[in-house]
């Protein structure tokens, strides 16, 4: 069966909502059905938008720090101080970017998004990303009695990438990564360290039919992606390493020496 991706229109909402309910709404003015083994990927901007995480720039008092870090990366004060307050750390930056990690997911900017967002307001990443998932997913068995596989889709920079992918920020009931060692290459030589990233792959695909700006489809459906579902709980450590196990951040922190 060929992998096929559902991008669903929903009406853009105002204020706090519950996903599901909408979610079920949307299905039906699509004319659209979840089916078992599916994988409904959702955007981030969407469940932060459901949750209430939407702040208004002018209701910002910025700290001491915030004024440093305002000063140092060419930022407006209070989009420094909502950086200071949503990121556990800040590796550096340049002018109008800082680069953060927070609960491992590392972003420019801690995420913050003002696109899709009023005038003079910013999107924070949603609160407990992985227990949103999981909730939505147990909803739809519990209404459907189906499997699907459940992921919450951002869009990220790549490193020198020019444009964005979609990157999958959680999921739920779907095995994050698959594991290739001990599996040979097309000359049989044994994979030695790869892990296919099941969940950032497929929040790519979909994330390119979700589109990016005024297209207003904040659902997609996976179908027949022949990725494997599960009943178990993921864990947040599952589809992240610590910045200082990642390549990129342990290259860039020690240069050769001249």
């Amino acid at each position: 069966m060929q992998l096929t991706v559902l991008p669903l229109l929903a009406e853009r909402m105002e204020g706090e909502f519950d996903v599901f309910e909408v979610l079920l709404k949307t299905l039906e003015q699509n004319k659209t059905e979840l089916e078992n083994g599916d994988v409904l990927v959702i955007s981030t901007k969407y469940i932060s938008n459901s949750q209430g995480r939407i702040v208004d720039l002018d209701k910002i008092k910025t700290s001491e720090e915030g004024l440093k870090v305002s000063k140092t990366y060419q930022l407006k004060s209070e989009i420094a101080e909502i950086i200071i307050r949503e990121s556990d750390k800040i590796f550096g930056g340049i002018g109008g970017f800082v680069i953060t990690s927070s609960d491992n997911i590392m972003a420019p900017n801690a995420g913050i998004d003002k696109s899709n967002a009023k005038k003079g307001r910013a999107i924070l990443y949603p609160i407990n990303p992985y227990h949103t998932a999981e909730e939505i997913r147990r909803k739809i068995f519990l209404k459907f009695l189906i499997h699907v596989g459940i992921i919450l889709v951002d869009s990220r920079l790549m490193p020198a990438r020019i444009g964005t992918s979609g990157v999958a920020i959680s999921c739920a009931g779907i095995e994050p990564v698959l594991d290739m060692r001990a599996k040979k290459d097309l000359d049989g030589n044994p994979l030695k360290v790869t892990f296919q990233a099941v969940v950032d792959n497929l929040a790519t695909i979909a994330n390119h039919k979700m589109g990016e700006g005024a297209e207003s489809r904040p659902f997609a459906i996976v179908r027949n992606s022949d990725a494997k579902l599960t009943d178990r709980k993921i864990n947040p450590s599952e589809m992240a390493i610590s910045p200082d196990q990642c390549v990129y951040v342990r290259g860039l922190s020690n240069p050769p020496n001249n």
